[in-house]
């Protein structure tokens, strides 16, 4: 039964499917499906995995590709009184074990190509393409409209402040942390990513970053779910895809992280010209920081496109700063002010705010945020002091309340007794024509404690005579516009940099790889 008061994910879903119901809310490859008859597989997945015995607060993982499947899946789970775990479909061995493990799942709903790889005497069942799987039940049920048995079962009351994901986190620096999102928190985030991101339900947007991610499912699906557009699942990031539903109108609307953003940039049919992008009208970024020598080689070429960078972490779900395409000028290094329901401020390492224009920590309080993280009271007391959450991001702040995030923490480099940014040296390696990415980390040094040290990817095309850039160019190139105790002592250069599935780069990798003689 549903209280009178409900406001929880799935009933999102629920209210649209009242409202359109005969309009087309997701499509899948060759599958489409209605508000109703989405919402009538969210309720009747819901009955298939408490078939299975599970109950209220259990924790089921996924561990799947995007797909139709996966989203009734988590909707169904949300319907159900479970926690969903999002696993990222990349994951294998100890990293997956971990996971499953340390989140208590009791079941795992999976892809059968990835089946294999879970751990021995670990409860699985197929999202799809089974005729066991939880897609193929759920049809079904909907189809008889009953249960197995012949009875329709009524479904468990669930609260807002009941919990309906355990979000992990990128685990950048250290072991992925569960945080635990509650119905009441995600609703909230949903309500804010759609006024600050301007969603509205005549928009076509496309989804192809993994549903995993929360940025993909939390500011993006689910806020154009609630106000009942129709949206067009892909399996991921392809670049000809994404030119052909574009230029053929089924779409117009697209987030993806800066790694994405660069290679549509860098796409031979792009910058030819035989491929278009202007039928996007909205242009999300985030997830890592986008080089502002890349927004503005974008926006030069799509003038019409309205660009939006968003910014935030899972604990917060994930939103917590947008800066719309009218807030670009003048501004392209921030991420914004924020949203509907975040207050954020800056401090010192005492907890004090500091002046506008100095460097501190961002920390936020918002009923956006989880509770805390899973089984992790240590973890969560550091994060949470003062009436704070304290992000671990380091910013400023300017007098008109716009956030500039300067780095991690963790990330600062110290360079001979003095604090360097990494994303300022990185920024201005963006700026020589013949980088495709970078990475500034600090390496160990007799001398400077930290040398900076600039990763590199370099364009496949080289230079005008064809001959690649090398370490010096490099370094005299940011000493021309960096003060010279900022610019790398050394440049590596590597095909590819470790990322997340959410773009951001691995810099504990790098550090390891590197930091070692």
């Amino acid at each position: 039964m549903t209280p009178a008061r409900s406001n929880t994910v799935d009933g999102i879903l629920r209210r649209s499917a009242r409202r359109v119901p005969g309009r087309t809310a997701v499509r899948y490859g060759e599958r489409a499906w209605t508000y109703r008859e989405l919402d009538d597989a969210v309720t009747a997945a819901a009955r298939v995995l408490l078939a299975e015995g599970l109950r209220p607060g259990d924790r089921v993982a996924s561990y799947g590709h995007n797909s139709d499947a996966y989203l009734i899946g988590f909707l169904g789970c949300a319907r159900a009184g479970l926690v969903h775990v999002p696993v990222n479909h990349g994951l294998t061995g100890e990293d997956l074990r971990y996971i499953l493990e340390q989140s208590g799942s009791a079941l795992v709903l999976t892809d059968a190509a990835l089946a294999s790889r879970l751990p021995d005497a670990v409860r699985a069942l197929p999202l799809r393409d089974a005729p066991g799987g939880l897609l193929e039940r759920a049809v079904a049920y909907r189809a008889a409209g009953q249960d197995g048995d012949g009875a329709v079962s009524p479904l468990p009351e669930v609260s807002d402040d009941d919990l309906v994901q355990l979000l992990y986190t990128s685990g950048t620096t250290a072991l992925p942390k569960g945080a635990m999102m509650t119905h009441r928190a995600l609703v909230h985030e949903y309500t804010s990513a759609v006024i600050a991101l301007g969603l509205t339900e005549t928009d076509r947007p496309l989804h192809s970053l993994p549903l995993y991610h929360s940025a993909q499912l939390h500011v993006f699906l689910l806020p154009y779910l609630a106000v009942g557009a129709e949206n067009t699942i892909l399996d991921g990031p392809d670049p000809d895809r994404i030119f052909e539903l574009v230029e053929t109108g089924r779409a117009d609307s697209l987030f993806a992280p800066p790694t994405v953003w660069i290679t549509l940039s860098q796409h031979p049919g792009f910058t030819t010209g035989e491929r278009e992008l202007s039928g996007l009208r909205k242009a999300y970024y985030g997830a890592s920081i986008m080089p502002v020598p890349v927004l503005e080689r974008l926006r030069a070429r799509l003038p019409g496109l309205a660009f939006y960078n968003c910014f935030g972490q899972s604990e917060i779900g994930p939103l917590a700063t947008v800066l719309g395409p009218e807030e670009h000028e003048g501004r392209m290094a921030s991420c914004g002010r924020p949203v509907l329901f975040v207050e954020a401020r800056v401090v010192d390492e005492a907890g004090r705010e500091v002046p506008d224009g100095t460097r501190g920590e961002v920390v936020y309080r918002s009923p956006q945020l989880c509770t805390g993280y899973w089984d992790k009271p240590e973890e969560t007391a550091e994060a949470f002091r003062d009436g704070w959450f304290h992000s671990g991001d380091l910013a400023v702040r300017d007098a008109e309340g716009y956030f500039t995030v300067v780095d991690r923490v963790k990330d600062v480099i110290n360079s001979g007794g003095v604090l360097v940014a990494s994303r300022q040296v990185e920024e201005a390696l963006y700026a020589h024509p013949q980088v495709a990415e970078v990475a500034v980390i600090g390496l160990p040094d007799e001398r400077w404690i930290e040398a900076v040290t600039a990763v590199v990817v370099r364009r496949a095309d080289g230079g005008a005579d064809g001959t690649p850039v090398g370490e010096r160019e490099l370094i005299e190139a940011a000493r021309a516009r960096l003060a010279p105790f900022k610019a790398p002592k050394r440049v590596v250069f590597v095909d590819a940099l470790p990322r997340n599935a959410s773009g951001k780069v691995l810099k504990r990798a790098l550090r390891e790889r590197f930091g070692t003689p």
